[in-house]
């Protein structure tokens, strides 16, 4: 079955750096579109970033631009959210998603994993 599984989250003070990876599997990773989510206690999941299925085109949230970069290895069937200058409205629970018809940015993709928790202390 299709799998994604998220990695990289922790504890990290106010302007500091994660790298969070998802790595897939159940499917042809180059045929998807590739997301990032979080999803904060108490409030709505949001979109973060999107990647197109080579990497050619990009959307990030408007609050995460200049701060966040997605970008995938199709080889290592895997994507990548790097996380700098981190704030602490960056504290949520962050979620991959896969879609396979388009780039999306909001919540209609078909596959999902279960999280990496991220919390930016002040």
């Amino acid at each position: 079955q299709v799998q994604l599984v998220e990695s990289g989250g922790g504890l990290v003070q106010s302007g500091g750096s994660l790298r969070l990876s998802c790595a897939a599997s159940g499917l042809t990773f180059s045929s998807t579109y590739m997301g990032w989510f979080r999803q904060a206690p108490g409030k709505e999941r949001e979109f973060v970033a999107a990647i197109s299925r080579w990497g050619g085109t990009t959307y990030y949230l408007d609050s995460v631009k200049g701060r966040f970069t997605i970008s995938r290895d199709n080889a290592k069937n895997t994507v990548y959210l790097q996380m700098n200058s981190l704030k602490p409205e960056d504290t949520a629970v962050y979620y991959c998603a896969a879609r396979l018809a388009s780039i999306s940015t909001s919540n209609d993709y078909n596959y999902w994993g279960q999280g990496t928790p991220v919390t930016v202390s002040s």
